[in-house]
């Protein structure tokens, strides 16, 4: 019995629909024998390995990255690498095949806009210098371009050289050239453009001209017009910030544009003041044209014609606004900022995106003022941020003025004299040193103090010479002159006092009189008048008195011969007549 009912029944030989295998022919007859391994391929796999799971995987999350970015490709055109990778633009973007062109660049200015730290994500600078008769100060303001320390490769510089009467565009070129050579190549700065444009300005460079009050408002005005002239011809879509910077600021600090940069701040400027002389206070404000707004100006401004335009710094105009130059404290905080209104154009970094929002420096008279402080109006007007720092400080060159240098003409003179005059005596001194022995200068002063001081020893004599002076003027024997010399003696306010020895003569009884018997004006004591002789006594005392006489009047002699040795030439002939003068008294007693 058949126990396929397919087999052979249906016309196949030897097996139906699945034919029989030779093997299974030929094992007829044999006993059935089963392979081990025949089968195997037939079984099946548990699961797939690690490493194509893997690859499965990746090739999943590719897709879906790939597809992610094609979407935001499509909404965000700025990331679109379409001039990398051509291919991935896929006809999606509408201006893909354009930007092949050679001749055409596309800019996003969105990349563009300034931050707070833009060194490091290599923001270019525009630098802008206007110039006129500029060529003293060019020197100085490259080596200050030197010392910056933002990256010169990211800085562009743009020159407008107008009106000039001097060498200023030959020696800027020299300049330009030794600046680009140098041998480091972050030294050497970006696109260099310079500009010639004349506007016709007539106003004198010295300083007496450019600051005085007839001419500020054309002179502002031309100003404004080089500056947007200069602006419009070297601004590129790739700035990010522009710098204004005056050719003849002396002193700034080298990180001056990384510490503008980071108060982030549409337009801000610094301090400026500028060094003086000692004989002027030493230091001033300079730029007063940053300030704040106030009601007496605007107050002002409405009174006045519509084509003024109002300066600071000028008796003409009392605004009475707060000016950024006057808050200075040497030793406050650099990063304080002060809302202002005006701004002054010594220093000024403003973003690009100001200007390409249409704020300018008006050559006209916008809200009654131009070019930098009508800036600053028209930036604050447009709600752009207008920033000052009051304590941060750069110095600008000082110029004096026709009344400066009239003073330092005066000064330089009588210095000049105050030298001849001691180089003059100095002269003298070393001829007479010369011709002349000086060396016993020593001893003639010891000569003349020993000539002094035997003249002061001589004006107080001793009683014993005024006796012996007496004794040759009355030829007396010595007994008797003895017992009645008379002497000056000299007191201490220089005045003679008369000194009569005869008043102190013991009396003949042996006895010396009392202090109340001493002899009055005829030296003869009461005593003596009762003891004597009635008739001998008027012969004493006339006789006593002629004796008083000339010895006062011997004493005097002597005393006067002595002081005319003493006092010579005109103290001599003075001392004399007061001689003669107390001669004279003395003989009236």
């Amino acid at each position: 019995m058949n126990r396929h009912g397919f087999g052979g029944a249906n016309g196949h030989a030897g097996g139906g629909a699945y034919p029989l295998s030779p093997t299974f022919i030929e094992s007829r007859g044999r006993p059935f024998n089963i392979r081990p391994d025949k089968y195997d391929k037939y079984t099946p796999r548990s699961s797939r390995n690690s490493f194509q799971r893997r690859r499965g995987l990746f090739l999943r999350l590719g897709a879906a990255l790939a597809a992610v970015l094609l979407v935001i490709m499509i909404f965000v055109p700025s990331i679109r690498p379409t001039a990398i990778i051509p291919a991935l633009s896929l006809g999606l973007f509408s201006a893909g095949e354009e930007w092949q062109i050679e001749t055409v660049r596309y800019y996003d200015l969105a990349n563009v806009g300034g931050t707070s730290r833009g060194w490091e994500r290599e923001e270019r600078i525009l630098l802008c210098a206007p110039l006129r008769d500029a060529a003293p100060h060019l020197p100085m303001f490259f080596s200050h371009l030197r010392n910056l320390t933002y990256p010169h490769n990211l800085i562009d510089l743009a020159f407008l050289v107008g009106d000039s009467k001097d060498n200023t565009v030959t020696l800027l070129s020299d300049l330009l050239a030794e600046l680009q050579a140098h041998q480091d190549p972050k030294k050497t700065f970006g696109e260099i453009s310079v500009i010639e444009k004349d506007f016709g300005q007539k106003v004198n460079q010295d300083v007496e001209s450019r600051h005085g009050f007839a001419a500020q408002a054309s002179r502002r005005k031309s100003m404004a017009q080089a500056r947007n002239w200069l602006l419009s011809a070297a601004l590129r879509p790739t700035h990010s910030w522009v710098y204004w910077r005056d050719v003849d600021v002396e002193t700034a600090p080298f990180t001056i544009l990384e510490d503008l940069m980071r108060h982030n701040k549409d337009v801000i400027v610094p301090n400026v003041w500028r060094p003086l002389p000692d004989w002027l206070g030493g230091e001033q404000p300079y730029d007063l044209n940053s300030w704040q707004e106030s009601e007496t100006a605007l107050a002002l401004a409405d009174t006045l014609d519509e084509d003024a335009v109002i300066v600071e710094g000028y008796a003409e105009y009392a605004t009475w606004r707060p000016h950024l130059a006057y808050l200075r404290d040497p030793y406050g905080d650099p990063d304080m900022e002060m809302e202002i209104d005006g701004v002054g154009g010594v220093s000024i970094l403003a973003k690009a995106k100001v200007f390409r929002s249409g704020v300018h420096f008006p050559a006209f008279s916008f809200e009654k003022h131009a070019e930098t402080e009508g800036f600053g109006k028209m930036a604050k007007r447009m709600q752009f941020s207008v920033v000052g720092l009051p304590h941060y400080t750069i110095w600008h060159l000082y110029e004096p003025s026709v009344d400066d240098i009239r003073h330092m003409e005066e000064m330089e003179q009588e210095r000049k004299a105050r030298e001849a005059e001691e180089k003059s005596r100095q002269d003298r001194q070393d001829k007479i040193n010369n011709q002349f022995d000086t060396g016993g200068a020593s001893q003639w002063e010891k000569d003349k103090k020993a000539l002094d001081e035997a003249q002061a020893a001589a004006a107080a004599p001793a009683g014993g010479e005024a006796s012996a002076g007496e004794k040759k003027a009355t030829g007396r024997n010595v007994a008797a002159d003895a017992a009645s010399e008379v002497h000056v003696e000299g007191t201490k306010a220089g005045k003679a006092k008369i000194v009569d020895p005869l008043d102190k003569i013991p009396r003949v009884d042996g006895h010396s009189p009392k202090p109340a018997d001493k002899p009055k004006g005829n030296g003869v004591s009461s005593d003596d008048k009762k003891k004597d002789d009635s008739a001998l006594e008027p012969v004493k005392a006339a006789k006593a008195a002629a004796e008083r006489k000339e010895r006062v009047a011997a004493a005097q002699v002597a005393q006067g011969k002595k002081q005319e040795q003493q006092v010579g030439g005109k103290n001599g002939q003075a001392a004399k007549r007061d001689q003669k003068h107390k001669m004279k008294e003395a003989a009236n007693l």
